[in-house]
């Protein structure tokens, strides 16, 4: 045996390891989601069911919830993109100097501790209610929304911060040059480049606020989510339907990650169909020009 063997075997296993440690619980999850034991239950395997799935969706805690999440992701990704972008383009614009502190400033969200976001939103609106009489903002729904968006829009703008960095700027100066206006040259010259920064910013917005919980606690009030009803619910124990739960949620994000890669790869097939045609049609106009000499 070779020292070359022996550092194989040892990455093999490594990988193996981390591979079991990472999708592991996944698979232990799965199976008591198709157990028939009342209590999740890996083994031993003693039927298999779908009424876990049933029971799931007849739990009105839970689909409220889960359709609370899902508008709450909704509503936080039209704040919390705008947002972002206009903070990442503003960053590019002022001057140097003050760069570093305005990074900071609109920074520091991510670094604030979302139980301290969370309180202090409820706090702010509440007060600002009784100052205004605009009794609509303190409302569950929109303190939960303005208080994941205080840091979700900062996630964003990291996003398109990354992606400005490889912005020709002659492009905007050839646009402008040729007559175009500042607002024809944002939608026709900027958005197109930013599109796919853009996808990426609502993907992890929409993610990071219906997985969220420590902000979402206190600024939700009477209301609730799919995470404050399940941790309510494990508190008291918890049942295959939860599993069963986390299944669906993994089944979706894996049938949608498919999705997109098809269509990904579609694109890029069409956009090398498309190259290879020009390049044959352009070859044929080089090759038709000395027989017409």
């Amino acid at each position: 045996m070779t020292s070359r063997t022996i550092q194989k075997a040892m990455l093999g296993f490594y990988i193996a390891l981390f591979f079991a440690y990472l999708f592991g619980p996944l698979v232990v999850m799965g199976a008591t989601a198709f157990n028939t034991p009342a209590y999740p239950t890996f083994h031993p395997f003693e039927g298999f069911t779908l009424k876990w799935f049933a029971n799931l969706a007849n739990d009105r805690d839970i689909v409220y919830g889960l359709k609370n999440s899902v508008w709450i992701g909704i509503l936080v990704v039209a704040v919390s993109v705008p947002v972002g972008l206009a903070g990442a383009i503003l960053l590019t614009q002022v001057y140097s100097r003050a760069q570093s502190f305005y990074y900071l400033i609109v920074v520091s969200p991510v670094l604030t501790p979302g139980v301290i976001i969370g309180i202090s939103t409820v706090v702010f609106w509440r007060h600002l209610t009784d100052i205004t009489g605009l009794k609509f903002i303190y409302d569950g729904t929109v303190l939960t929304v303005l208080a994941q968006s205080s840091f979700i829009s900062a996630y964003t703008m990291l996003i398109f911060l990354a992606r400005l960095a490889r912005f020709d700027r002659t492009l905007e100066e050839a646009a402008l040059d040729l007559g175009a206006s500042r607002t024809q040259v944002f939608f026709h010259v900027l958005i197109p480049f930013m599109m796919p920064a853009i996808g990426s910013a609502i993907v992890i917005a929409f993610l990071s606020s219906f997985e969220n919980y420590n902000t979402t606690t206190f600024a939700i009030l009477a209301d609730k989510t799919l995470t404050t009803v399940l941790a309510g619910r494990i508190r008291v124990g918890t049942t295959p339907a939860l599993s069963a739960l986390a299944v669906a949620i993994v089944a979706v994000t894996v049938v949608g990650a498919v999705l997109f890669e098809l269509f990904k790869r579609r694109e890029q097939d069409i956009a090398a169909r498309r190259a290879a045609a020009a390049a044959r049609s352009e070859a044929a106009e080089t090759a038709a020009v000395p027989a017409h000499a």
